[in-house]
């Protein structure tokens, strides 16, 4: 039974790294639900990792800092296919190389880099393929993080940058609603356990941390995140929009666990 109505779908994936990424994870399972997945990856390098990975589906590269690159793989897609129904948008980067630094020190360059990458590119790709979209039953959905409001020191600058992101969403989500029914959502999900994250400085002790705040006392899976990506980019969640779906295993309501309130006395 094809419960998700996903059968046939054409989804484009951006952000692809590896094995341990949302963005790969999303793409097994929107396959197992028959969806066409069309992956986008930043390098020939990357392309060529993937390759290996994934043997029967296409495989473009575009570097979303480059606004050409973008036109170009716009103009790529539109040659070879009609429509698109859903777009996943798995991107983020962050210049660490400077070390730790207090927040109110972080270099302007890489604040506006990280922000062009992680944000911006959203809007861009969303432009550039804002006529393939299915204008009926089109779906577009970010990565984000579970809070933007939790000053962890460690993520630094990447917490505003989601900020952004987050808004952006609602931004185009009204904005295409002036000629489509396209849909926009973040799903935003607690720590996860991913090579990406792995650069953050620190980010092993937080995992930690976070792993015990979870009712579960069990961390969020990327296959977690990568179901409930799948869910919002099908039909079945034609009547969410504009929104980002914390997935967190409880962590949000668990600051004041016993266990780890009992730690500290």
């Amino acid at each position: 039974m094809d419960f998700l109505q996903l059968a046939g779908k054409r989804i484009l994936i951006f952000g692809v790294a590896n094995r341990k990424s949302v963005a790969y994870q999303t793409g097994k399972v929107l396959e197992e639900a028959g969806a066409e997945v069309i992956y986008v990856v930043r390098s020939e390098a990357r392309r060529e990792s993937l390759s290996k990975l994934i043997k029967h589906a296409p495989i473009f590269v575009c570097d979303v800092e480059h606004q050409p690159e973008i036109d170009q793989l716009a103009t790529e897609i539109r040659q070879q296919y009609d429509v698109i129904h859903g777009l996943v948008h798995s991107i983020a980067f962050a210049d660490y190389s400077a070390g730790w630094l207090p927040f109110h020190q972080t270099p302007r360059a890489a604040f506006l880099q990280a922000v062009d990458i992680s944000c911006f590119s959203l809007m861009a790709l969303s432009n550039a393929f804002s006529q393939l979209l299915d204008p009926e039953q089109g779906s577009v959905v970010t990565i984000s993080i579970s809070t933007t409001r939790m000053a962890a020191e460690n993520y630094g600058y990447m917490a505003p940058v989601k900020a952004a992101l987050d808004s952006s969403v609602c931004f185009l989500a009204k904005s295409f609603s002036n000629f489509s029914k396209v849909r926009f959502n973040a799903v935003c999900p607690g720590l996860l356990k991913t090579s990406a994250s792995a650069g953050i400085p620190g980010y092993v002790d937080s995992y930690l941390f976070a792993e015990k705040a979870t009712l579960r006392k069990e961390a969020v899976q990327t296959q977690e995140v990568a179901d409930t990506v799948a869910f919002l980019i099908s039909p079945r969640s034609s009547g969410i929009n504009s929104q980002g779906i914390v997935i967190d295993a409880g962590m949000g309501t668990n600051y004041f666990d016993k266990e780890i309130v009992s730690e500290q006395i």
